[in-house]
């Protein structure tokens, strides 16, 4: 179900009118504070154990900041948006500037922060379980490791191969102490490799292999969906919802117990940008700037 703004006890409200839609001032869940990554930790496994929630993802910390006070309870980064951000690609984002992000966006927000970390910025896996180990330095409630080769000639690893980097991405969080949650990915469908039977295969396995949470992107049937949470059950299953194609309640209905958008918020920002900068150049008129949101506002209080 989606989540309500009630569904916490708040210490302190602040009501911003933005573009019609009320937002809240971000503050502590159930009253309890979570500057300590462990109890944001805690929150993000509490939030995996039953029902569904929705976890949009941020580009930077003003989006965090905006999506915090709106009553999500926990937040993801989306390599593609921060990607953007910087005048880069998807995928062409290196190990240091990631990191420095997720600290940026962990230290913005009161909430748990899922860490998208790609494909490790490794193959071999104890290289991948060194470059776990400081991601969890960051402040990240969790992250999630996929299993793109790098290659979009043959993007998808080896199965043999992608299951040992989950068993060492798995052995780097136990050996931190932190609990923090480990999702695997497996990218079949994002790399026009749509095969639903191999896909499932390989979320089976690397939930043997120790991850909390399976997930396979650009996932658009409800029969699929359906697929990959019989499989890999009783662990939970992401969704990323990045075409219209069903909503909270029906993914809920399915099993889903987690939905993110990847880069679709940062998407959608863009193109009114986009829009608003291209009438400009080639009408040389200005309409789209009517009815905007008082940003000064939002971003106001303490």
């Amino acid at each position: 179900m989606t989540p309500s703004r009630h569904d916490h006890t708040l210490r302190s409200w602040t009501f911003l009118t933005v573009a019609s839609v009320r937002i809240e001032s971000a503050a502590p869940m159930n009253g309890v504070p979570m500057n300590a990554s462990g109890d944001r930790i805690a929150e993000f496994r509490r939030l995996h154990e039953s029902a569904c929630f929705v976890m949009p993802n941020p580009w930077d910390v003003g989006s965090a900041r905006v999506l915090a006070g709106m009553g999500f309870r926990a937040l993801a980064t989306t390599s593609a948006g921060f990607a953007w951000t910087v005048g880069r690609a998807d995928n062409s984002i290196g190990l240091d500037q990631t990191l420095a992000h997720l600290r940026l966006l962990a230290g913005a927000v009161d909430l748990p922060l899922n860490a998208d970390f790609q494909n490790g910025f490794a193959t071999e896996p104890d290289e991948v379980a060194a470059n776990v180990a400081r991601a969890l330095q960051t402040g990240v409630a969790g992250l999630s490791i996929e299993d793109f080769s790098g290659d979009p000639a043959t993007p998808l690893l080896e199965v043999g191969l992608a299951v040992e980097r989950i068993r060492a991405a798995r052995a780097a969080i136990d050996d931190s102490g932190t609990g923090a949650v480990l999702t695997a990915r497996s990218e079949g469908f994002v790399w026009d490799r749509p095969d639903i039977g191999e896909t499932t295969r390989r979320l089976s396995a690397y939930a043997e292999a120790g991850a909390d949470c399976l997930y396979a992107p650009w996932i658009t049937s409800v029969d699929h969906v359906s697929a990959i949470v019989a499989a890999v059950s009783p662990k939970p299953v992401n969704l990323i919802i990045h075409t219209p194609f069903t909503t909270v309640t029906e993914a809920a209905g399915l099993g889903v117990r987690r939905i993110s958008v990847g880069g679709m918020l940062a998407k959608t920002a863009w193109r009114g940008f986009l829009d608003a900068a291209k009438e400009i150049a080639e009408d040389g008129t200005f309409s789209r700037f009517v009815d905007l949101p008082n940003l000064n506002a939002v971003f106001d209080h303490p």
